[in-house]
C-alpha cells in the first residue's frame, strides 16, 4: 500500500525529530560518581544483609536475638533438638509468601534474573526486588536452606543500580552499566574481592566490555570493598595458613592431580547444572501448592543437615557452609567417605532449596561443594602418592575455584576471587589449570552454566559467545551498501523505475543538495495505476540519521535505536550541513545482518 511521508524540515539535518529525548546520556565522569554512590549503597546493604542473615539464624537455631556470629566457625547445637527439622521449613513459608505477594523474581539464586533484565528487560530491575530479596534470601539462609549470600546482595546491588539509572532517566546501556555495577559493587563486598567483583560483572553480566562501561564498575566494586572493609575489616572471607612461595617452581604431581580435578569437578558441575534445572522443572510443574512444595523441600533440607549433626555434631549442609569449607581447607575432615557425602548431600539440597522456592545463590555452594570434593582427590592424592609434597588443603581451595568456574562459566572470577579469599598464591598456577579444564569438560557435556540454563529453558537465552559482538567494531564505510542512487524528489516514480535497478539500488532523496529521504523500491509492492503521477517525495521514508564512513558500526547502531531510525545515510567528508552530493553508502537492516553473519561464521 502507498504512504504519503511529508518531508523533513529544512532545519533538519539527519531526519530527527526535535522534541527532547525521553532518556538522556551523561558524561563518563558524572557515570563515575553515580557508580561510586552504587558502591558505596551496595558495600552497606552487604554489612546490613550480613547482620540480618546473623540475627535471624541466632534467633531460628538458638532462640536468642543476637546481631554476632562467626560464619567460619560451627555453631553450637540447637537447643530445639530434632525440631531443627522444622526450622527451614516454617522459614521457606515466610519466604514463598514474600515472594508470590512483593517480588516474583526475587525467587532462586538471582544472577539469572539480573541477566534477563540485562538482555530482554532493557535494565530494568524494580526497586522492591532489593527489600523482598534481601529479607527473603536472609530467612532462607538464615533458617538453614541450603543456598549461598551472594546472589542475593548481587540482585539487590543491581535493583538499586537499575533503580537509580531509570529515576535519573538514563539512556540503556548506562542503566546496564549501573546495574552490573551495583552487582559487581554487591558480591566485591559480600567475599571482600574487588578484583572479583569487576571480574564477576564483565564476565557474567556486561554485553559490552570498554572503557565506558569498565570503569564504573571499578569504581564501584572499589567503593563497596572500602565500605565493607571500614565496618567489617580487611581478613580475607577463609583463614589460610600462608607458607610463601614454594621452594620448587612447579610440582609435576600436583599439576598431574590438578588436571585429574579439573576433569572430576566437570562432570561435577555439569550434574550440578542438570540437577539444578530437573530440580527447578519438578517443582514448577508439580500441581502441589507452592506452600505444600516448600514445605516438602525444606523439610529434607532440615532432615539432612540434622541427620549430619547426629552424624559428625554439626549440621553441615545447612546454611552456606562457610565452617565446614574453613574445616576442609584448614585439614579437619581427612575422611575421603565423608567429604564424598557432604558433597553430595550439598548438592542435593542446594538443588532442592532452590527448586522448592529458596531465596539465595549457588556461588558459596559452589565453594562447599569444590572444597569437600577437592578435599577427597587431595587425600587419595596423598594416600597414593607419599612423600610428593600434595596436601588436602591445596586441593580444597583448588577444588573451590574449579567447581566456581566449572558451574558459572567465570573463569578468570573464579581464579581471582579464590585468591582473594585465601591470599595463597601458591595455588595459582594449579587451579587455572583445574578451572580451565573443568571448564572445558563442563562445556563438552552440556552448554548452558548454572545461570543460562534456566533462561534457555524459558527461551529466553543469552550470547554464549562474546565474538558475536566483534561487528561492532567495523566502521561504517566496511559495512554500508555503495549501491546507490541520488536522485531529486520531484522526480516521477515512474521515471525513476527507468534509472534504477529496483531490486539492487538504494535511492536516495534529495531537494537540491539537501537529503529528504529515501526509498527501497524493492520492498514497495509496485502499482502502475497508483504510482503513476507521485513523486519520489510523496513515498520517501524519512526515518534515517546521518553517520561518517569512520564511525564504528556499534555508534551507528547506538544513534538508529536511540532515535528510532531504519537507515543510516553515510555522508563523506564534509564542512558544515550534510550534503547528497557527500553521499557515499547507506546502512539499513541487511547491512547489519550480514555484518554479523561474517563475522561469527566468515
Amino acid at each position: 500500500m502507498s504512504a504519503t511521508i511529508a518531508p523533513p524540515s529544512p532545519s533538519s539535518t539527519d531526519g530527527e525529530a526535535r522534541e527532547e529525548p525521553a532518556e538522556r546520556e551523561v558524561g563518563l565522569a558524572i557515570l563515575l560518581v553515580l557508580a561510586l554512590v552504587v558502591g558505596v549503597v551496595a558495600g552497606l546493604g552487604a554489612i546490613v544483609f550480613k547482620y540480618l542473615i546473623a540475627f535471624i539464624s541466632n534467633l531460628a537455631f538458638y532462640g536468642i536475638f543476637s546481631f554476632h556470629m562467626d560464619p567460619l566457625a560451627y555453631g553450637p547445637p540447637s537447643a530445639w533438638g530434632a525440631g531443627i527439622i522444622l526450622v527451614p521449613v516454617l522459614g521457606g513459608l515466610i519466604v514463598v509468601w514474600l515472594v508470590r505477594n512483593f517480588a516474583p523474581e526475587a525467587k532462586g539464586h538471582g544472577v539469572p534474573e539480573v541477566m534477563f533484565a540485562i538482555y530482554h528487560q532493557q535494565g530494568n530491575v524494580r526497586g522492591v526486588v532489593a527489600v523482598v530479596k534481601s529479607l527473603a534470601s536472609a530467612i532462607s539462609i538464615g533458617t538453614g536452606a541450603s543456598v549461598g549470600r551472594e546472589g542475593p546482595i548481587i540482585q539487590i546491588g543491581a535493583s538499586f543500580g537499575s533503580t537509580f539509572a531509570r529515576r535519573l532517566k538514563l539512556v540503556r546501556p548506562q542503566k546496564i552499566t549501573l546495574l552490573s555495577a551495583g552487582a559487581g559493587a554487591g558480591i566485591a563486598a559480600t567475599f571482600n574481592t574487588p578484583l572479583g567483583g569487576v571480574l564477576f560483572a564483565s564476565e557474567v553480566l556486561l554485553p559490552e566490555v570498554s572503557t565506558r562501561t569498565f570503569l564504573p564498575v571499578v569504581v564501584a566494586t572499589a567503593t563497596s570493598t572500602y565500605v565493607y572493609r571500614l565496618v567489617m575489616g580487611v581478613e580475607s572471607a577463609f583463614m589460610v595458613s600462608v607458607i610463601g612461595l614454594p621452594d620448587q617452581v612447579v610440582n609435576g604431581w600436583e599439576l598431574l592431580l590438578a588436571s585429574l580435578l579439573g576433569v572430576v569437578i566437570g562432570f561435577a558441575a555439569w550434574a550440578f547444572v542438570k540437577c539444578l534445572a530437573f530440580s527447578e522443572d519438578v517443582f514448577e510443574k508439580s500441581s502441589l501448592n507452592p506452600y505444600l512444595q516448600n514445605a516438602l523441600g525444606m523439610g529434607f533440607v532440615g532432615l539432612s543437615g540434622y541427620m549430619f549433626f547426629l552424624a559428625t555434631g554439626h549440621y553441615q549442609v545447612m546454611g552456606v557452609g562457610y565452617a565446614t569449607i574453613q574445616d576442609v581447607i584448614s585439614g579437619g575432615i581427612l575422611s575421603v567417605a565423608l567429604l564424598l557425602m557432604l558433597f553430595a548431600a550439598k548438592l542435593l539440597a542446594t538443588c532442592v532449596s532452590l527448586g522448592s522456592g529458596a531465596s539465595g545463590g549457588v556461588f558459596s555452594p559452589s565453594l562447599f561443594m569444590g572444597a569437600t570434593l577437592g578435599g577427597a582427590i587431595g587425600v587419595l592424592g596423598m594416600m597414593a602418592l607419599p612423600g610428593s609434597g600434595l596436601s588436602v588443603e591445596t586441593f580444597a581451595i583448588i577444588g573451590m575455584g574449579a567447581m566456581v568456574g566449572g558451574a558459572t562459566s567465570a573463569a578468570m572470577t573464579a581464579i581471582v576471587m579464590i585468591f582473594e579469599m585465601t591470599r595463597d598464591y601458591e595455588i595459582i598456577l594449579p587451579l587455572v589449570l583445574a578451572v580451565a579444564i573443568a571448564i572445558g569438560t563442563r562445556r563438552a557435556l552440556i552448554v548452558s552454566d548454572i545461570y543460562t540454563i534456566k533462561l534457555r529453558a524459558r527461551g529466553r537465552p543469552i550470547p554464549t559467545d562474546r565474538t558475536t559482538n566483534m561487528f561492532l567494531v567495523e566502521r561504517a564505510s566496511e559495512v554500508m551498501a555503495t549501491n546507490v542512487a541520488v536522485l531529486q524528489q520531484d522526480m516521477l516514480v515512474t521515471d525513476a523505475l527507468k534509472v534504477v535497478e529496483v531490486d539492487k539500488t538504494r535511492v536516495i532523496v534529495a531537494d537540491g543538495e539537501r537529503i529528504t529521504g529515501f526509498v527501497r523500491f524493492g520492498t514497495v509492492p509496485y502499482r502502475p495505476d497508483r504510482f503513476a503521477s507521485q513523486t519520489l517525495a510523496e513515498i520517501a521514508q524519512a526515518d534515517f540519521t546521518i553517520v561518517s564512513p569512520t564511525d564504528n558500526l556499534n555508534t551507528v547502531i547506538t544513534r538508529m535505536n536511540r532515535r528510532s531510525r531504519s537507515t543510516a545515510i553515510v555522508v563523506g567528508a564534509t564542512s558544515g550541513i550534510p550534503r547528497a552530493r557527500n553521499i557515499v553508502g547507506i546502512i539499513a537492516r541487511e547491512e547489519i545482518a550480514q555484518a554479523v553473519v561474517q563475522n561469527h561464521y566468515g
